[in-house]
């Protein structure tokens, strides 16, 4: 499933804490625990800070496979309206639904070449920027923080709008921006889902809320860092400034610093969380009818989805051979060195 997101987190910090202030965030707190030889402190493993699962279904979804992302959740009021005037339209015959979806017969099957470890790049735009979109109109409040709001760090020399803050962006508004990075930058469809769990993480770890006046340099400081994380030959700062004509590199910088302060370090991105928001994302597509482009299953394209499947599962095979080759280690061996050899 493409690369796999590495861990990276702060000695002296924990990428779960109880909920907090933004004006607390940045508050760092240091182990007390020794090791068993008395020689320094006790660096905990990752695994080892992990709180209970109640609590981590309740601090950040995007932490914990089996709790609800947040955008499907804030997208669910405008589709169960959608889905009620689709209803009433349909009985009065007002205007024509939605267009009519391809099944699969005994004769035809309908796939998308879209999978978890190789999701279709323009589809799951798309779903990212929806989610974005729903994220923003169904917001709580508009706490935000100063370093991303476009009008003290403006993103282009153009002079922001007096109701910049007010007026909520389309839809359409947002997939041209984020399109727009992800084609000058030549990013991938699986850098687009880890972009919307940073973001949702940093939404839930700050207290922060996606609004009209910060959604830009949000967005693109989660591209930003989703990007290093992902891609093995990552975009540089710089790069990003010859996108955005108008953004420093001293201002790239700074943002990329916060946003790291803000998730606390905890850039992982468990695989099981990964395929839960690229499932969602689909959900999200169907409840508004975003699908994603089917075509009829041929022998050229049967053959291609086998060689995948083959690749991918050689792979994983190749990632537990090397996992089991790790546990059995020479320290594990220390206790069987001293025993009694078994003749026959």
């Amino acid at each position: 499933m493409g690369n796999t997101v590495s861990c990276c987190v702060s000695p002296e910090s924990s990428p779960k804490l109880p909920s907090r202030q933004p004006a607390e965030r940045l508050e760092e707190f240091t182990s007390t625990e020794v090791s068993d030889d008395n020689t320094g402190p006790y660096l905990q493993h990752i695994s080892d800070r992990e709180v209970p699962d109640e609590l981590a279904l309740e601090s950040n979804p995007s932490d914990h496979a089996r709790a609800s992302t947040i955008f499907l959740s804030k997208s669910q009021t405008d589709v169960r309206d959608k889905r009620k005037s689709n209803h009433i339209n349909h009985l009065n015959r007002v205007s024509p639904g939605p267009p009519l979806k391809k099944y699969s017969s005994c004769s035809t099957i309908f796939i998308d070449d879209s999978t978890v470890s190789q999701p279709n790049l323009k589809s799951t735009i798309k779903c990212v920027t929806l989610a974005i979109y729903y994220h923003i109109k169904n917001r709580d409040s508009d706490r935000s923080l100063d370093i991303f709001d476009e009008k003290l760090h403006p993103l282009s020399k153009e002079p922001v709008p007096d109701d910049y803050a007010y007026v909520d962006p389309e839809h359409k508004l947002i997939y041209r921006f984020v399109r727009t990075l992800f084609s000058a930058a030549q990013l991938t469809a699986e850098c687009a889902i880890v972009t919307l769990v940073y973001l949702e993480r940093l939404l839930t770890y700050a207290e922060l809320d996606i609004c009209p006046a910060n959604w830009k340099r949000i967005v693109l400081g989660a591209i930003l860092l989703a990007s290093k994380v992902w891609d093995d030959q990552a975009v540089w700062n710089v790069d990003y400034c010859q996108i955005l004509k108008d953004i420093t590199v001293e201002d790239m910088n700074e943002m990329e610093r916060q946003f790291l302060e803000l998730l606390q370090f905890n850039i992982n991105v468990p695989a099981s969380v990964y395929a839960k928001y690229y499932f969602d994302l689909r959900q999200l597509a169907d409840d508004n009818n975003l699908n994603f482009p089917l075509e009829p299953l041929d022998n050229q394209r049967a053959q291609k989805l086998e060689a995948i499947s083959r690749l991918c599962e050689d792979k994983y095979k190749d990632l537990s051979k090397a996992a089991m080759r790790r546990s059995i280690s020479v320290d594990n061996l220390i206790g069987v060195r001293h025993s009694n050899a078994v003749l026959s």
